[in-house]
């Protein structure tokens, strides 16, 4: 409420060159933003749209999605209606159709002109990720999984699809996929330490001695790339203490060590939090686990 009281007073407070200037700065920067964008349309903009010349088409379009996004049809109708007006067939115009069948639920409406526009134009990235994300929004993991696999048979740099391949394989727990999908990933982009982080977290859930080992191995990786990431420093003090309660003697000495190196790094960012911020159980519970692990290896 707060930030929505924000947005309204620093729309009434806007000339129509700050509105303009500052919608403009949100396309370029490639924000989505719709609560703002809407409420500069709606306090600065709508009324002196023929001021815009040229550039009315490209802020209705983005008034048009964020009125998709924030369910206010009527808004995205008037847009649609202007731009229909303007460019008629346009695929562009035909896809915000599409996105308004959307946010009213229409899905099998929103998917018609989906698949008719793909037919036109195979090409066209942004209608394949419409479609996949209808079938998202209705639950049809695997109709989506299918689309998306067919999808990065063409564009196989797209980084993103590929991470959202791998969530929808883990939503059907399937993770030998699930972590072939980061494989592509770090094979790309070696060292981007998610990347390291994410398939680790996989071998993690996975389960199994060898899958703990693997993702020891790149929760290690990962902190070696950025030694701030706190989940793969986690990630590592847990892969490593479970290998310690399972392995052998040579093997519980080894990660042992692990353990106790990223419980120290874990409790030396925490004691330097300067936010205030109170984990001493989460510390005290790494530091009992630890302990245990030291009993275990004394006894053994």
């Amino acid at each position: 409420m707060f930030n929505r009281l924000n947005i309204i007073t620093m729309a009434n407070a806007m000339t129509w060159e700050e509105a303009h200037d500052r919608l403009k700065k949100i396309r370029d920067e490639g924000l989505r933003n719709s609560d703002e964008v809407l409420e500069i349309w709606d306090e600065c903009l709508a009324d002196f749209s023929y001021k815009l010349a040229d550039e009315a088409w490209l802020v209705y379009e983005q008034v048009c999605i964020a009125a998709c996004d924030c369910g206010q049809i009527d808004v995205a109708e008037m847009c649609i209606d202007a731009l229909k007006a303007k460019f008629p067939g346009s695929m562009r115009v035909r896809k915000l159709m599409g996105m308004k069948f959307e946010a009213e639920d229409k899905y099998e409406n929103a998917m018609h002109i989906y698949e008719e526009i793909k037919l036109e134009d195979p090409t066209n990235t942004a209608i394949w990720k419409r479609i996949i994300a209808v079938n998202i929004a209705q639950n049809k993991i695997s109709e989506a999984i299918k689309d998306l696999n067919d999808y990065l048979k063409q564009f196989m740099s797209d980084y993103e699809a590929w991470l959202e391949l791998s969530d929808l394989y883990l939503e059907e727990q399937d993770y030998g996929r699930a972590a072939f999908c980061l494989e592509e990933l770090i094979l790309s982009n070696p060292h981007n330490h998610l990347y390291h982080q994410r398939y680790a977290e996989i071998k993690y859930t996975a389960g199994g001695t060898e899958n703990l080992e693997l993702a020891r191995s790149y929760f290690s990786y990962a902190c070696r790339l950025c030694p701030s990431n706190m989940r793969a420093l986690y990630g590592l003090f847990l892969s490593s203490s479970g290998i310690a309660v399972r392995g052998n003697s040579k093997q519980k000495k080894e990660n042992l060590k692990f353990a106790s190196w990223a419980a120290d790094q874990i409790s030396c960012r925490y004691k330097g939090n300067d936010q205030g911020v109170d984990e001493s159980g989460q510390l005290n519970a790494i530091e009992g686990m630890l302990d245990s692990l030291q009993i275990t290896q004394g006894i053994s």
